[in-house]
């Protein structure tokens, strides 16, 4: 045994495999204990036999940018070892997500609980935006909550590097229906301004308690967003025409976001509407989202061990974890927040591989619970 395969042993006899509790086509997910503390974990293994050409990318993709991100609004990851053929990556066990705790109607949302779930999305992904990361598939259930109420960004499958801005990207990333217009559109060169979209449409729909934007297919999801916010004209979001995929759908009127968040204050709405702006250089950055008024008055966030949770089995989450984009019925309440389609995990023209520093975790810290 060399070198090489005797560390790779030492770290999988760290790890212990009790409970297989969710399987997607490429991965089985297991819970799982740290033997020499007893601390619960949450084991993927990643089938690497299903791929023609090796590993699946989004496989390489969740090592690479976990391996990099450290952070508290960032799912970690402890180690990575291999066994015979397949890929073991070890995380910390979270037990529920953010579209669990929305579909629960037994729970009732404060309005500084929606404002602490957003702090803390923004946290998450300010920390990717400022070392160059792109996560590009929020959306309700990939966003994790520890048991200390904690709401941490995961299934970084899809993500990638943006330090290039000339590089040509995919537009087929990001479920459906918290996919901004730009991709829908066919944008090859996209920035951060992609996941505040998501972003918004996740705001949106803690507020509604029902997916805000669920088209039925990509023409269907543009129809659903002008009806919505309106049909965008050439002052509103300049070039868009030109856009490779670009096609003309009618003309809808906007409807303020007032009429539909009747509750919502005026902070809130203008917050809102700064992230699902349609012209992506004018959207609003995570950064700049952290110091908006909104966060500042009060309420004050609820403190993360105050939110609301529900009760379920601890398997849940992570067999959503895997499974990502799977088909669902059509949209409407009470239906699972994923679109019919699936994305293709592979993506041939988004490899490049850059060098990024990780900048200092930043300490956001909480300002009160209400």
């Amino acid at each position: 045994m060399d070198a090489v395969e005797k560390a790779n042993a030492e770290r999988q006899r760290k790890w212990v495999k009790d409970q297989k509790i969710g399987e997607g086509t490429y991965a089985v997910v297991y819970r799982g204990r740290e033997l020499s503390t007893g601390r619960k974990i949450a084991i993927k293994k990643i089938k690497v036999g299903q791929f023609k050409d090796g590993l699946d990318m989004s496989a390489i993709r969740e090592v690479k940018y976990l391996r990099e991100l450290k952070h508290q609004n960032v799912i970690e990851l402890l180690d990575v070892f291999s066994s015979k053929t397949n890929l073991n990556l070890v995380l910390e066990f979270l037990d529920t997500d953010l579209e669990l705790v929305i579909k629960d109607r037994s729970l009732v949302f404060l309005p500084s609980d929606i404002k602490a779930w957003m702090a803390m999305t923004f946290r998450g992904l300010e920390f990717c935006h400022r070392n160059w990361i792109l996560h590009r598939d929020l959306k309700p259930n990939n966003l994790l909550i520890a048991a200390d109420g904690q709401l941490k960004l995961a299934d970084f499958g899809l993500a990638r590097d943006f330090a290039d801005p000339g590089y040509k990207m995919t537009c087929q990333v990001i479920t459906r229906w918290y996919r901004p217009p730009e991709l829908l559109f066919g944008c090859r060169y996209y920035s951060t301004a992609v996941d505040i979209w998501s972003v918004g449409c996740i705001f949106a729909e803690l507020m509604l308690r029902t997916p805000y934007l669920p088209g039925e297919s990509d023409m269907d999801q543009l129809k659903t967003i002008f009806r919505a916010l309106g049909t965008p004209t050439e002052e509103d979001w300049p070039g868009h025409t030109k856009l490779p995929d670009y096609v003309p759908l009618g003309q809808f009127p906007k409807t303020p976001l007032r009429d539909l968040f009747t509750a919502a204050s005026a902070d809130c709405l203008n917050l809102l509407n700064k992230c699902l702006v349609y012209d992506p250089k004018k959207r609003i950055s995570a950064k700049e989202a952290l110091n908006h008024p909104y966060f500042f008055a009060l309420p004050y966030p609820s403190h993360p061990s105050k939110l609301p949770k529900p009760v379920k089995k601890e398997s849940h989450i992570i067999i959503e974890e895997v499974e990502g984009n799977v088909d669902f019925s059509g949209p409407g309440p009470g239906v699972k927040a994923n679109p019919p389609n699936k994305l293709k995990r592979k993506l041939s023209d988004d490899e490049s591989e850059g060098k990024r520093s990780i900048a200092r975790r930043l300490d956001f810290g909480q300002r009160g619970s209400s």
